[in-house]
C-alpha cells in the first residue's frame, strides 16, 4: 500500500479513526512514530519498536488496527476532509493553540469547521447544565452577548441549556454591534464564537441545534479532537470538557447541579490553574447548587460581564455604554415583577404573594411577559433579569 501519496494530516485522522484508538494511544502512535511510520507499522510494513508492539499486543488492538488500517479508509477519510471542508490541525502546526501546547493531555489533532485563527483571540468558557431554567438561560445570553462585543471569544460546548444560549449571545453580539443605538462607543472587534464539541465536526448533536452549529461554523470555529463521522459517544464528552477547559483563560459556570459534566469542566480548570467563575443562583433552584457550592469554596462573583472583564485584566466600564432595550415596566407590573426577583412562583403564589386580583395579575403578566422581563417555564413564573 502506497501510503506516501497521502498527506501526513489524511494518514494520522485515519490512525484516529481505528477502533479503539483514544487520546492517549493515538498521542503515543503519532508522537513516537510519526503518521506514515505508524501507519506502515500497524499495517505490518515496518516492525514495531518495543514500545508500540507492547501496545499492538494489548486487547489484539495490532489484529483489529491492521483489519481496520486499509486504503479505502485513507481514500474515504481524504473525501470526507475535502468535502466538508475539515481543517485537521497536528500539534506542530502553526495553527496548533499555545495554550495546549505542554499540556500534559493535549490532543495529538484537532478537527475544525470554520476559522481556527478564532483562537487567537481572548477566552472565556462559559458553560452549565442543559437543564437551565429560562432566567439561567437569559443570563448566559446577555452575558456571552458582552463578552463578544468586548472583544472577547465566548468558549462553549454547543449542548442544550447553558452552552446553546451562550453560543446565541456571542452570535447576537455581531446584530447588536451593527446598531448605532446600542454600540459603545469605542468598539473592539468583534470576538467570534468558539465551540468544543464531543462528535466529529460532520456529527450535529443535538441535532436541534443544526442551525446554531452551522452559524458558529460561519463566524467562529467548531473544533473536536473527535475524527469525522464519530458520534457523540457518552465518554467523549468529559474527555471533550478538558479541551474545552484548556482553550479558556477564564471558566464562568452559569448554573450546574452539584454534579456533572459542568464540573467536571471546572475540574479540568482548576488542575490547570484556571480561574473558575460563577453566577450566583436561588437556593431553591437544584441547578444552582454547584455554583453555590463553588462560590462558598472561593469562586470569584459573576453579576456581570464587567466581572470577568476584570477578571481578565480587561476592564472597560469606562469604555462601555450600558443599555437596556426592554420597555420599562410600569409602577403597577413592577410590583408584580419584584415579587418574582428572588424566586419563580406559580400563578396562585404570584396572587398571594401581590394581593391582588386574579385578572389584574393575567394582564400585568402578559405586558412584562411581552416584553421579556418575565417567561413562563413548566407552570412557574420567573423574572428575567439582565447583566
Amino acid at each position: 500500500m502506497d501510503v506516501t501519496r497521502f498527506d501526513d494530516r489524511i494518514v494520522a485522522t485515519a490512525i484516529a479513526s481505528l477502533p479503539l484508538v483514544g487520546p492517549q494511544r493515538l498521542r503515543l502512535l503519532l508522537h513516537e512514530l510519526g503518521p506514515q511510520t505508524a501507519w506502515l507499522t500497524i499495517t505490518g510494513e515496518i516492525a514495531p519498536t518495543a514500545r508500540i508492539a507492547a501496545l499492538l499486543t494489548h486487547d489484539e488492538l495490532g489484529r483489529r488496527w491492521r483489519a481496520a488500517a486499509t486504503h479505502d479508509l485513507l481514500v474515504r477519510t481524504s473525501d470526507v476532509v475535502s468535502t466538508r471542508r475539515i481543517t485537521v490541525i497536528m500539534s506542530n502546526d502553526d495553527a496548533y493553540p499555545e495554550c495546549l501546547r505542554g499540556d500534559p493531555s493535549a490532543p495529538a489533532l484537532l478537527f475544525a469547521v470554520g476559522d481556527p485563527s478564532a483562537l487567537r483571540h481572548r477566552r472565556v468558557g462559559v458553560v452549565g447544565t442543559r437543564a437551565a431554567s429560562a432566567s439561567g438561560r437569559h443570563f448566559a445570553k446577555s452575558l456571552s452577548r458582552d463578552l463578544t462585543q468586548a472583544g472577547v471569544a465566548v468558549v462553549s460546548g454547543l449542548a442544550r441549556g447553558i452552552d446553546g444560549a451562550a453560543h446565541r449571545g456571542a452570535l447576537d453580539a455581531r446584530i447588536a454591534s451593527i446598531t448605532p443605538s446600542i454600540a459603545p462607543p469605542i468598539a473592539p472587534p468583534i470576538a467570534p464564537p468558539i465551540a468544543v464539541v464531543a462528535s466529529g465536526v460532520d456529527v450535529v448533536y443535538p441535532r436541534e441545534h443544526a442551525a446554531l452549529w452551522s452559524e458558529v461554523e460561519r463566524h467562529g470555529v467548531v473544533l473536536s479532537e473527535s475524527p469525522p463521522g464519530c458520534a457523540p459517544d457518552a465518554f467523549r464528552f468529559p474527555l471533550r470538557n478538558r479541551i474545552l477547559a484548556a482553550l479558556s483563560e477564564v471558566l464562568v459556570v452559569v448554573e450546574s447541579r452539584a454534579t456533572g459534566g459542568s464540573m467536571i469542566t471546572v475540574d479540568e480548570a482548576l488542575k490547570r490553574g484556571i480561574a473558575v467563575m460563577a453566577v450566583p443562583g436561588s437556593p431553591h433552584n437544584p441547578a444552582s447548587a454547584g455554583t453555590n457550592l463553588l462560590l462558598s469554596q472561593g469562586a470569584a462573583t459573576v453579576c456581570d460581564a464587567t466581572d470577568v472583564l476584570v477578571a481578565l485584566g480587561l476592564d472597560h466600564r469606562r469604555d462601555r455604554v450600558r443599555c437596556e432595550h426592554r420597555i420599562a415596566p410600569s409602577i403597577e407590573e413592577g410590583v408584580v415583577l419584584d415579587a418574582l426577583a428572588h424566586a419563580p412562583l406559580t400563578f396562585d403564589q404570584l396572587v398571594a404573594r401581590v394581593g391582588l386580583p386574579l385578572t389584574d395579575v393575567a394582564l400585568r403578566l402578559g405586558r412584562l411577559e411581552a416584553h421579556g422581563w418575565v417567561t413562563s417555564n413548566a407552570g412557574w413564573w420567573e423574572a428575567l433579569v439582565s447583566p
